[in-house]
């Protein structure tokens, strides 16, 4: 026989032993490989033979006989235990296995006792969930459009979005996941297709896209491998982008998401080395794919005529970009390095014999970020410096630009986070007729957030600002948004978001786009 409850918990003082086989439902006696019951059953299913009426008084005569010897020391009654379990470490061929199995006899059928049986569970291997996302938006600043443009007062949203995600295990040290999406606005059938040029109707009206998609595990103890389309983040900032720079974004509408929202995917092989307190991370990008910015026509759309056709890199080979990152993490301070090869998410415009096309510069990044934390206090510390910059008004000419970041985050207050975060973008050897396209020697960008959970977490606000500039003259958005979780799985979100204009680009020309949102969000 083999059990469970270890030799010590027979040998305990007597006194302890039946509360202990009643109180504990864990613990099985398996007998002979045959079958699988709780002590407590067992205890059950030998009173069950003698039932008492409710009416009836309890024999405390019958039950103290029953009992009579577990009161005495181990000792004494040792010899009358051994007797009891006499037999039960006995193999099946040992002599007694002739009468063990006629006592279990009928225990390998099944036990009609009243209540319904507990199916064993089984973990699948593979889970499916995602969430559903009713989102709108409503205009309220824009003035009445010139005859032949598109009027954006009013209802600007009405987008019914699909996520999915699969998430299984291929092994034991390796898992798979798969996301996606499909989304589809009616507010543009709402409010009248033909006012809407063909590229903001192809471009915003529906779409569906593969997210994340990838393989990873582990090829031995210290070396992990990603395949596949992802998502990685470099630098500390919540903010703003300084080392953060290997997923283009979708700025199609600027400020209405966070940032951890507006990263793209890509295509990439990803290493990873651990050892001691540092990870090092060695990255190859096959697929190249940049920003998302708003088309023409579109509310966000700041020229008053379309863009050049843009030349997109094909996939792979030369063009594949690649990528080095050094993390470390220490007692109450981390550190991390690094440096990558890739193509400027910017375009610039360049002459060709067909006429203007943008291109995009392929650039050389090296960097690091810094966290450190004092108290309720966390320091951030960010610095990038590019090479290979190209400009339209620069034909034939390379600049390089030295990103900074600095921050502070208090999280001294109960469930409240205040941080502030200040950019500055140096361009070394500035030329002047740099300013004809936007471009200044030196570029700030400032952003304040303030984060609250209320009502047992249930309840969760956001007050975040930011401005371009050292004096905000730049322009930039502020958001206010309040989201609760009326169930687990339902949270409703409500906000407003602010446009300020200023002379950099898109807003000056985007002031009168702002709007109140209400999103309903339904997970699963």
């Amino acid at each position: 026989m083999s059990r469970c409850l270890p030799c010590a918990v027979w040998k305990k003082d007597s006194k302890q032993l039946f509360p202990l086989l009643l109180a504990e439902e864990h613990y099985r006696v398996k007998v002979m490989n045959r079958t699988e019951f709780t002590l407590p059953l067992m205890l059950s299913l030998l009173m069950a033979s003698a039932p008492l009426s409710a009416a009836e008084p309890v024999d405390t005569d019958g039950v103290d006989a029953v009992l009579q010897g577990f009161d005495q020391p181990a000792a004494q009654s040792s010899d009358a235990v051994d007797s009891v379990l006499d037999g039960f470490d006995d193999s099946s061929g040992a002599g007694g296995g002739d009468e063990v199995d006629q006592v279990m006899d009928g225990f390998d059928e099944p036990i009609e006792t009243g209540v319904a049986s507990t199916p064993v569970a089984h973990n699948s291997r593979w889970q499916l969930s995602g969430s559903t996302i009713l989102s709108t938006a409503y205009n309220y600043a824009h003035d009445a459009p010139a005859s032949g443009q598109t009027d954006y007062r009013g209802l600007s949203r009405l987008r019914a979005k699909l996520n999915l995600e699969l998430d299984g295990d291929l092994s034991k040290n390796w898992q798979a996941h798969i996301a996606g999406y499909v989304l589809h606005d009616f507010a543009y059938q709402i409010n009248g297709r033909e006012q809407y040029s063909d590229e903001v109707l192809d471009e915003n009206e529906s779409e569906y896209e593969l997210g994340e998609a990838f393989v990873q595990g582990e090829l031995n103890s210290s070396l992990d491998l990603k395949l596949g389309r992802q998502i990685v983040v470099w630098g500390k900032s919540d903010n703003l982008r300084v080392t953060d720079v290997l997923n283009p974004m979708d700025n199609r509408e600027p400020g209405m998401v966070d940032i951890e929202d507006l990263r793209l995917p890509l295509t990439m092989a990803k290493l990873d080395y651990y050892v001691g307190d540092w990870g090092f991370s060695a990255l190859a990008i096959p697929e190249i794919r940049f920003n998302k910015n708003p088309v023409y026509g579109s509310e966000f759309y700041p020229f008053p005529t379309p863009m050049p056709d843009e030349d997109i890199p094909s996939d792979g080979g030369d063009n594949t970009e690649y990528a080095l990152a050094a993390n470390g993490v220490f007692s109450g301070w981390d550190l991390s390095l690094y440096w990558a090869q890739l193509y400027d998410d910017n375009p610039h415009t360049v002459s060709t014999p067909s006429g203007p096309e943008l291109q995009h510069s392929r650039l050389t990044m090296s960097g690091l970020a810094a966290n450190a934390v004092i108290g309720s206090w966390l320091l951030k510390g960010e610095g990038a410096h590019f090479s290979g910059l190209e400009y339209s008004t620069l034909p034939g000419k390379t600049k390089a630009r030295t990103d900074s970041l600095l921050g502070i985050e208090y999280n001294g207050f109960r469930d409240t986070t205040l941080s502030l975060e200040i950019a500055n973008r140096h361009l070394h050897d500035y030329e002047v007729v740099l300013s004809n396209e936007g471009v200044e020697e030196n570029e700030w960008q400032s952003a304040v957030r303030y984060t609250g959970d209320f009502l047992h977490a249930r309840l969760h606000l956001l007050a975040l600002y930011t401005a371009f500039g050292d004096d905000a003259k730049g322009g930039g958005f502020g958001r206010l948004s309040a989201a609760y979780d009326l169930q687990d799985a339902l949270t409703v979100t409500g906000g407003l978001v602010a446009y300020q204009e200023g002379d950099k680009i898109p807003f000056n020309a985007i002031g009168d786009n702002d709007r109140i949102f209400i999103d309903v969000k339904y997970s699963f």
